[in-house]
């Protein structure tokens, strides 16, 4: 079974239903050793995909946890590849914010599609000075050989698609750090939410 789109609140029943597996183990490994990037500095955490794709998703999801956890480094900076004029300060961050990564930030890519070669190259300068590199993808041998830490999530093979895949990661980057819901009670929400209270 392959599990689509998903909302915050619906990760603990995911987590659940995925269990028994090792992918949740390796997306939780993963999601530490982003918030362990992270936590180094606020501002240094810098996330970017492609000129198609985006990861507004995902970094709005960081941006939250942030907050909720009390981490300020796993509040990310977009970097976009073409900043539309006149945009807001946090939404007209550019590819050359990656050429002044230095020691102590992280640059996390994500993206479902083969990075192009102008971000491959971008991600080799930025090891190149110290920049701790991750990346979240669909599979490629190109980007996951510079990263430190990566996730593949292969189309047909991993359980979860790259929606909740991320949704996953962001929600177990800042749960350390914060007061935790049992998995219970969020699994009750979400059904609530599809059914309706029952009655007590």
């Amino acid at each position: 079974m392959h599990y689509g789109t998903v909302d915050a609140d619906q990760v603990a029943a995911l987590r659940i239903l995925l269990g028994p597996s090792s992918w949740l183990r390796q997306t939780t490994a993963f999601a530490r050793a982003l918030r362990g990037c992270a936590s180094r500095s606020a501002g240094g955490l810098l996330i970017v995909g492609t000129p198609d794709d985006e990861p507004w998703h995902l970094a709005a999801h960081l941006d939250q946890e942030s907050r909720l956890a009390g981490i300020p480094g796993l509040a990310p900076t977009l970097v976009r590849w073409v900043p539309p004029p006149g945009a807001p300060p946090h939404l007209r961050v550019g590819l050359s914010r990656l050429e002044e990564a230095r020691r102590g930030e992280t640059l996390f890519v994500v993206t479902p599609e083969a990075a192009p070669a102008p971000l491959l190259e971008r991600v080799h300068d930025a090891r190149k000075v110290g920049a701790t590199i991750l990346a979240l993808d669909a599979g490629d041998p190109e980007l996951d050989g510079m990263a430190h830490e990566y996730l593949s999530v292969a189309p047909g093979l991993a359980p979860v698609s790259f929606d909740a895949a991320q949704h996953l990661v962001s929600v177990a980057a800042g749960e350390p750090a914060r007061e935790r819901r049992g998995l219970r009670a969020r699994l009750a929400q979400v059904l609530d939410a599809i059914s309706g209270p029952q009655a007590g």
